[in-house]
């Protein structure tokens, strides 16, 4: 009795691993053909090419309230856009972004701009700034490339 349920076993084990379709010559579709067979799945649309456009450096004192000597703020700004044809509108905002930016900036004190939240809220609020002033245009995102203050 034992040795007839081994070479059922056996022979159970050899039908789902496959091994005896192969001894018997029903192999299988190459992976290709299988490929092939299944529907198409919706390919992911490629990645957007960045767009991006620098704004003029802008110097500007900071807010020093009773301090004797002037301290002075050195950025430098890229613009990340949403489409090309945003870079048209930005331009022709262009002046009005660069009155915001200068209005904000003038305000700050040196204690706002210390620390990575200080860098965050700079950011933010600079996004915010250029969004309203370029709207109907999407800025994505505002890039540092230069920041000194002296």
């Amino acid at each position: 009795m034992l040795p007839l349920l081994l070479l059922i076993g056996a022979g159970a084990g050899l039908v789902f691993s496959g091994v005896l379709d192969s001894l018997l010559g029903r192999n299988k579709p190459p992976p290709d053909a299988a490929a092939a067979e299944q529907p198409q799945q919706a390919k992911a649309p490629p990645a957007k090419q960045a767009i991006f456009l620098d704004l003029p450096d802008q110097i500007v004192n900071l807010n020093t309230k009773g301090a004797r000597k002037a301290t002075f703020l050195k950025i430098s700004v890229s613009l990340e856009l949403e489409s090309p044809g945003d870079i048209e509108l930005v331009n022709t905002a262009m002046p009005r972004i660069i009155d915001n930016f200068q209005i904000y900036l003038r305000e700050l004190r040196i204690e706002d701009l210390q620390g990575s939240a200080g860098m965050y809220r700079l950011r933010e609020e600079l996004l915010r700034r250029v969004n309203l002033a370029a709207r109907p245009a999407r800025v994505k995102d505002v890039l540092f490339k230069e920041m000194l203050v002296q």
